[in-house]
């Protein structure tokens, strides 16, 4: 279920909220984009392919689809938002800004696969891994963004704990087979990332970091929509679960 929010676009961040920066932040992700597609398609072929044993050890098709993978995502957020969320639609909707901690961890991926490609370069050669990380960064990220365009001004990125009178409980499409499809979606696709890029140690960090994230943030929210929605919200929760772990 999505948060409940206020009409009006929570605008916190320290990029200018107006529609050049907008455009700014969209081209820098299209950059961003089109540079982890050529990566992925280029470094694919020249790593799987002896003619070209002299390739940088660094091209690969793993590190390509992260980089797409994660502009894509953030430029989908403003996307959707944008399309079918315009009240709540600011520059915040890039969720670049999502806090320290949340580009520490990508930070840590990135470190983590380039050091070990370099020293351990046995360490990324499990094909199957990175074909079950790509399928759970692609429903992930259709899952995501379904439910944002199936919940429509009902969403928002941000939790809120006043009821609007347009808010309504949505319980059919995506959400009728899960209660927090957003939350479930983004779980996946970030572990997915991890199973790409083959990385031990950020797999676990990234599924305890946000297993712990998302177990608070739904109860928080949940004790809102409890408020706003009464037994409706009850009986909502006990027949629909959230497939992220340890979070009924």
């Amino acid at each position: 279920m999505s948060s409940p929010s206020s009409a009006q676009p929570q605008y916190k961040g320290r990029i200018p909220n107006t529609p050049l920066a907008a455009s700014f932040v969209s081209f820098l992700l299209g950059g961003t984009f089109a540079l982890g597609t050529v990566t992925f398609l280029v470094g694919g072929l020249l790593t799987t392919n002896p003619a070209f044993p002299n390739a940088p050890w660094w091209l690969t098709g793993q590190l390509g689809f992260f980089i797409g993978a994660w502009s894509l995502f953030h430029w989908g957020e403003y996307a959707v938002t944008a399309g079918w969320n315009l009240e709540k639609c600011s520059v915040d909707s890039f969720l670049l800004e999502n806090g320290s901690l949340y580009h520490i961890a990508h930070g840590t991926a990135l470190t983590e696969y380039l050091i070990t490609l370099w020293l351990r370069p046995n360490w990324k050669t499990y094909p199957n891994f990175a074909l079950v990380g790509l399928v759970l960064v692609i429903i992930g990220q259709i899952l995501r963004s379904t439910a944002m365009i199936h919940a429509s001004t009902n969403f928002s990125h941000a939790v809120a704990f006043k009821k609007r009178d347009t808010h309504i409980l949505v319980t059919d499409g995506v959400y009728a087979w899960l209660r927090h499809p957003s939350y479930t979606g983004f779980f996946y696709w970030a572990l997915g990332t991890q199973l790409v890029l083959q990385n031990r140690l950020s797999f676990v960090l990234y599924a305890i970091l946000l297993w712990r994230f998302f177990y608070y943030r739904i109860r928080a929210e949940e004790r809102a929509l409890i408020v706003f929605f009464g037994d409706s919200y009850v009986q909502y929760r006990k027949r629909v679960g959230t497939l992220i772990p340890f979070v009924p």
